[in-house]
C-alpha cells in the first residue's frame, strides 16, 4: 500500500496547533504507518518535494513570506485543512489588525514602555519579509477544503480529521469536537 503524504506548516501563529498534533500520543506512531511526512517543521524540510495528499497549516498570514508558504502548499497539496484559530481566524495575531501598521510598528520598535532602541530604527533589511497591512485568515489568500478551530484544536478532533482523509471519507467530524462554547 503506498503511504499518503502529508505536508505542514506553521505561518502567523504560535506553534501550539503542531504541539496538539504530537499531542496525539502513540497514536503518532501508527500515523506515521500510515503517512510520510514532507515539507514540515516534524522533519525540518523546508519546500514540498512533491505532490502531497494533505497540506495541514497553522497560522494566518501576515507577512509576504506567509502568503508565499501558503501559496506553495495550495499548488502542491490535494486538501489543505486550516488548523486552529489563526489560520480559520487570524486569531491572536489579528488583533493588530484594527491598528494602522505603521503604529504597530512604532510601538514595538520605537515607544513601546519595555523597547530598548537608542536609535529609534525600525529594522528595514532585504531578508526581513514585508509585512502585510493586516494578518489574513489562510481562506482569504487560498481556497481551503477543512477547517478545524480551536486554540488549539484537540488531538482527538485532528487525529479523526485526518483518520477519515486518510481513509478517503469526508471529515464529518461530531460536534463535539469542534464546539467551543
Amino acid at each position: 500500500m503506498t503511504r499518503k503524504r502529508i505536508a505542514t506548516t506553521s505561518l502567523a501563529g504560535c506553534f501550539g496547533c503542531h504541539m496538539s498534533i504530537l499531542d496525539i500520543d502513540e497514536r503518532f506512531l501508527a500515523l506515521a504507518d500510515l503517512v510520510e511526512f514532507d515539507r514540515s517543521p516534524i522533519d525540518d524540510i523546508k519546500h514540498i518535494s512533491r505532490r502531497c495528499d494533505i497540506g495541514i497549516i497553522e497560522g494566518g498570514c501576515c507577512n509576504e513570506e506567509n502568503v508565499e508558504t501558503l501559496r506553495e502548499f495550495r499548488r502542491n497539496c490535494n486538501v489543505l485543512i486550516a488548523l486552529g484559530d489563526c489560520a480559520t481566524m487570524g486569531g491572536i495575531p489579528a488583533l493588530r489588525n484594527n491598528i494602522p501598521l505603521e503604529q504597530c510598528l512604532l510601538e514595538a520598535y520605537r515607544d513601546g514602555p519595555s523597547v530598548q532602541n537608542p536609535s529609534g530604527l525600525i529594522p528595514n533589511h532585504p531578508e526581513l519579509p514585508l509585512l502585510l497591512d493586516k494578518v489574513y485568515p489562510c481562506h482569504e489568500v487560498v481556497r481551503i477544503e477543512y477547517f478545524l478551530p480551536g486554540c488549539p484544536p484537540s488531538a482527538e478532533t485532528i487525529w479523526q480529521a485526518l483518520v477519515a482523509l486518510l481513509e478517503g471519507r469526508q471529515a464529518d467530524l461530531p460536534y463535539e469536537l469542534i464546539k467551543y462554547d
